[in-house]
């Protein structure tokens, strides 16, 4: 505790303010200490202990210089109220011949302790780490002269040096601090939204350019291999580049859902087909949105689109409220036959099985297992190990 110097709490002109921990007590060693429930604040240059509203007020403060630390270690300790917790172990290095008065001219212990009601906060140790890391007290060599100024002008009042040094005191200039953070903050923010908005319109751009290469490439202009050809196209779907319908193209909602309804049946009906004939809504969205790239559509735009369709893909709610997409050629009555096999060769199927089985979603699964349900080729067996459906051995 001999390290520790009276001051004021105020923050040097090179000084800034880091993180901040209440309900801290002091330890000189391992021994206990009058300095209970207070404050801790960590700044660029010091660590500042004081009763509770004073550092805010500005008023009278212990302070450790950063210099002084050599290295910050943990320990754990039980308490009967608040179970075990950490305390920060600070050790120290010799005293410096320039050290101003504290609450203790002699100390044997070479180390101090900070412990709080439930530990320190494990935010506050990673700046104390990193703080300590960067070593800001070193590089700025004002430092020194800035504290001697604060003592003259403790001793004889407001001076003209101190007004020119313009000393941020207590809360006020840790407020002020942090506003400029956030100042700086907020303009790294704008900075990056404009990035990212150049960057949505060079991507628009480039969209022209990839449909102007597509319609060469239709019109078979220039020395272009039909390999070639076919592998430039694939690219483009990858990107998802396949001049999408947007608001922007059209003159009106009316025709923007059309145009969408067109563009969505002519891209999912070999998805749709390869499924077996029927897709849950929800796939169509991450399929549509893949495909579409940057211009994405909403779950209600593309609901609407989907009610628009006529054929041959058409939109179908199921009675337990799922929608899904599927072929107008689509027959129940096939696909529940094929669902009675399958259950006749497994003697009984859950969802989970089918969906496993077929390579489709759980959702569809279960709504084929109903359908033939529906048509009396399935029974349902529902107990604690879940939904199962088994033949109908009642038709017979």
């Amino acid at each position: 505790m001999n390290r520790f110097e009276y001051c004021q709490a105020r923050l040097f002109e090179n000084e800034s303010f880091v993180a901040k921990d209440r309900n801290i007590k002091l330890y000189d060693g391992d021994e206990k200490t009058n300095y209970e429930d207070g404050e801790v604040v960590l700044t660029s240059h010091r660590l500042l202990w004081g009763r509770n509203g004073e550092i805010a007020r500005g008023g009278s403060c212990l302070a450790l210089k950063l210099k002084y630390v050599l290295s910050v270690d943990e320990e754990e300790a039980s308490s009967m109220l608040f179970g075990r917790k950490k305390r920060i172990i600070l050790r120290l290095g010799s005293l410096a011949s320039d050290k101003m008065p504290g609450p203790m001219d002699h100390s044997c212990s070479t180390f101090v302790k900070l412990s709080g009601r439930n530990g320190v906060e494990v935010a506050f140790v990673q700046a104390l780490h990193s703080t300590l890391s960067a070593r800001i007290w070193i590089v700025s060599d004002d430092g020194e002269q800035a504290q001697s100024s604060q003592s003259d002008a403790s001793a004889a009042g407001p001076s003209a040096d101190a007004s020119r040094r313009q000393l941020r005191i207590g809360i006020v200039g840790i407020e002020r601090n942090l506003a400029e953070k956030q100042k700086q903050t907020d303009a790294n923010i704008n900075m990056a939204f404009k990035d990212l908005g150049r960057l949505m319109a060079m991507a628009k751009d480039m969209v022209a350019i990839t449909n102007v290469v597509s319609a060469k490439i239709r019109e078979r202009q220039g020395e272009i291999s039909e390999d070639e050809t076919v592998r430039f196209k694939s690219y483009l779907l990858s990107l998802g580049i396949d001049d999408p319908v947007t608001r922007d193209g059209t003159r009106s909602n009316s025709e923007y859902f059309l145009k969408l309804s067109r563009q969505l049946c002519e891209m999912l009906l070999d998805p749709i087909t390869e499924a077996g004939g029927m897709m849950s809504l929800a796939d169509v969205y991450c399929r549509v949105n893949r495909a579409r790239g940057l211009e994405l559509l909403s779950p209600e735009d593309l609901l609407e689109a989907c009610r628009l369709l006529t054929g041959p893909i058409k939109l179908r709610e199921f009675p337990s409220g799922a929608i899904v997409l599927q072929l107008e050629s689509h027959d129940d009555a096939l696909i529940s036959q094929r669902t009675l096999e399958l259950v006749e060769q497994n003697v009984s199927m859950s969802p989970d099985e089918l969906a496993r089985l077929e390579c489709i979603s759980l959702l569809l699964a279960r709504e084929r297992l109903l359908t033939a349900e529906g048509f009396g080729q399935l029974c349902r067996d529902e107990s604690v190990e879940g939904l199962r459906f088994y033949t109908n051995k009642f038709i017979h």
